[in-house]
């Protein structure tokens, strides 16, 4: 039994690709799981309660966080998008999930962040969690943005959030790059229970990796989250590296985004 169990938990973006991982594995760490997302969500499990929002529709998201002791909040876009849609579902929205617990009491979130807030910086660059922002897409300032809100929620009102500036949250790492992005399924439940369950949050951003030997992140000042990776993407080093050769004018293997540094444009 985890030493942390919560009363309520709100999962939000829960039909998305993590959503669905981490749906069944927070039901061991709360009594109710409510789960909302704008797509549909499928069948109740005895434990869960279902609740479809939009983000961007204020009034029923004050409803979603009513009687929630802690947010994981995965929803939104995703991927890189045209802007409005990234500033209705990740800059509208968020903003309205904030508003929300500050009127509902809720002290705890866990914001999914990603990468991409410092996709421009180059991968012989080692980065820790103050760095500034060098977004490589709109989606990337987006998620920015939700970093900064964060952090003013939490000196204005005392409301903690660990921001999880995701890598490549995926089954098994499928390229080079990933071999410093991959985040095993088991270390993102890791992750995202220690981000709600640290006694002390306050406005923390955390590289969300598994124990991989290509480092190109520095989580030494969110230490005290207690977060400990156990995979690894370094099984699969040799057989990437040989489909995936070195390649300076390669963009993928140049800038800490990858790909995304060339996404757009968006007419």
């Amino acid at each position: 039994m985890p030493r942390h169990r919560f009363s309520r938990l709100l999962l939000t973006g829960a039909a998305g690709g993590l959503g669905r991982v981490l749906r069944p594995r927070l039901a061991a760490y709360c009594d109710r799981l409510r789960v909302s997302d704008h797509a549909a969500l499928g069948d109740a499990a005895a434990h869960e309660e279902l609740a479809p929002a939009a983000l961007q529709d204020g009034a029923a998201v004050l409803a979603l966080l009513q009687g929630v002791d802690a947010v994981v909040h995965l929803g939104g876009v995703s991927v890189e998008a045209a802007f409005e849609r990234i500033l209705q579902a990740n800059i509208v929205g968020v903003f309205n999930l904030y508003e929300a617990a500050r009127k509902q009491g809720v002290k705890r979130i866990v914001f999914a962040s990603s990468n991409h807030v410092v996709g421009f910086y180059r991968q012989n660059e080692v980065l820790d969690t103050r760095v500034p922002p060098r977004p490589d897409t709109l989606y990337g300032v987006s998620k920015a943005f939700g970093e900064n809100l964060a952090s003013m929620y939490h000196d204005r009102y005392g409301i903690e959030t660990v921001c999880l500036r995701i890598g490549s949250a995926t089954p098994q790492p499928e390229n080079r790059r990933m071999l410093a992005t991959w985040l095993s399924h088991d270390d993102l439940e890791r992750l995202v229970i220690a981000g709600l369950t640290a006694p002390s949050a306050g406005h923390t951003v955390i590289y969300g990796t598994s124990d991989n030997a290509t480092r190109w992140w520095d989580n030494t000042l969110a230490g005290h989250l207690g977060y400990r990776p156990r995979d690894s993407a370094d099984p699969w080093r040799d057989e990437l590296e040989a489909v995936e050769p070195l390649d300076p004018r390669n963009a993928a293997q140049t800038w800490q985004g990858g790909a995304f540094v060339h996404l757009g444009p968006y007419d």
